[in-house]
């Protein structure tokens, strides 16, 4: 998964969300006080907090071998949680396959530049 993936389900989800804010669909903008407003803020900054990685992807080429270990797990479990929030839309148009995938379903980069190369190819999603 890269920056690519990231912005287009958080652009995916960002656009379900936005109409959702509207006050002709009653919001005060989300920033009421009921629980629907609560609600809305809620799940705005829980995508804007999982799709914040474009500096933690761009670190990842030139980490060494331990930061990389540990953004692979920040990267995987923020997509994770994008994830999560966007199949609540499966039946939605717009919805793609791509939204289904969790983080183990993309090929692993290694580490290093020979590490995993020696894993049997059938391994490999």
């Amino acid at each position: 998964m890269d920056q690519q993936h990231f912005s287009e389900i958080t652009s995916f989800l960002e656009d379900r969300l936005r109409p959702l804010f509207d006050p002709e669909n009653g919001s005060d903008h989300g920033f009421g006080m009921d629980d629907t407003s609560r609600a809305l803020r809620a799940l705005s900054g829980a995508v804007k907090s999982a799709a914040a990685v474009k500096g933690i992807c761009e670190q990842r080429a030139t980490a060494d071998v331990e930061l990389r270990r540990v953004i692979d797990q920040t990267l995987a479990h923020n997509w994770d949680q994008l994830v999560g929030l966007a199949r609540h839309w499966e039946d939605h148009p717009d919805f793609r396959p791509l939204f289904k995938r969790g983080s183990w379903d993309f090929e692993p980069e290694p580490a290093t530049a020979g590490e995993g190369q020696d894993r049997d190819p059938a391994l490999r999603a």
